[in-house]
């Protein structure tokens, strides 16, 4: 994921919650979109997703504004940050955080 990829995952998210569009998973709060009670994150670059966690693809929107990824390799959101992994594997290659901040 380049630094451009990065700033237009931020300001996309950015400007969804300004305007109280949460995406699925992330509850509407006073203070922005925020994941469920999630203490602690269970992903790490270089690790897999955990089977149990739940990812959801990146609106066509800003998927379009996004290099493409590599044959293989998909977009995806859990909870408020967005992850470039591996399908097969489900191994996480880059990552943006905390989206609601």
């Amino acid at each position: 994921m380049t630094d451009r990829d990065r700033s237009a995952v931020h300001t996309y998210y950015r400007n969804e919650f300004a305007t109280g569009n949460c995406p699925p998973g992330l509850a509407k709060k006073n203070n922005g979109c925020l994941p469920p009670g999630q203490a602690k994150k269970l992903w790490n670059v270089g690790q897999p997703l955990p089977p149990s966690l739940v990812f959801y693809p990146l609106p066509a929107g800003l998927l379009s504004t996004l290099t493409p990824p590599p044959p293989g390799y998909q977009y995806v959101r859990v909870d408020d940050d967005v992850l470039l992994m591996i399908t097969a594997t489900r191994i996480i290659t880059s990552l943006v955080t905390n989206l609601g901040g």
